[in-house]
C-alpha cells in the first residue's frame, strides 16, 4: 500500500506543472515571435523564446507573489480577580490576492552568448511583460495558458 501511495504521488507531481505560450512583438515592427514557459509550482520554471531563428533558453523566478498566506488568531474570554474565565483561542490560515498582481524576472541566453531579459506581471486573469535583448531592442509580451500539449 505504501508503494502505491508513493507511485500515485509521483504521478500527481508530474501533472503539477502548468505551461504557457508567449507572443512577443518588437516595438519597432509588427512581426510576432513565440516562446513557451513552464511553471513547476514553486515560483520558478523554464522559459524558451525564438526570435529570428535564434533560440534563447533560461529560467524565470517570481520576484513578487500574487498571493500571500498568513495565520490569523484571536481569543474570546473575560476575566476578573486576576483570573481568566471562558477563554477560547480561534485561528485559521487565510490567503489574500495581491492587488498589484505577481511579478517575475527571466534571464535567457542563446548559444552564441547573447542574452534576453524579461519582466513579467500577472494576476486577475491577465499576464504580460517586456523583454529586452543585448542590443536594447524591446519586445512587448503576452502570456497565455497553453492548451494541453
Amino acid at each position: 500500500m505504501r508503494h502505491l501511495i508513493l507511485v500515485f504521488g509521483l504521478a500527481l507531481a508530474g501533472c503539477a506543472s502548468t505551461s504557457y505560450d508567449l507572443a512577443l512583438m518588437p516595438r519597432d515592427s509588427g512581426k510576432v515571435y513565440t516562446g513557451t514557459a513552464d511553471d513547476t509550482g514553486g515560483g520558478e520554471g523554464r522559459i524558451s523564446v525564438t526570435i529570428e531563428g535564434k533560440t534563447y533558453n533560461g529560467t524565470w523566478v517570481e520576484t513578487q507573489p500574487g498571493t500571500a498566506t498568513g495565520y490569523v488568531s484571536g481569543g474570546l474570554g473575560f476575566g476578573f480577580g486576576g483570573r481568566r474565565h471562558g477563554f477560547s483561542s480561534l485561528g485559521t490560515f487565510i490567503t489574500m490576492d495581491n492587488p498589484q498582481g505577481s511579478e517575475s524576472k527571466a534571464l535567457l541566453t542563446a548559444a552564441d552568448g547573447s542574452g534576453l531579459r524579461c519582466d513579467f506581471k500577472g494576476g486577475q486573469g491577465r499576464g504580460g511583460g517586456v523583454c529586452r535583448d543585448d542590443r536594447g531592442r524591446e519586445y512587448d509580451v503576452q502570456v497565455r495558458r497553453a492548451e494541453r500539449r
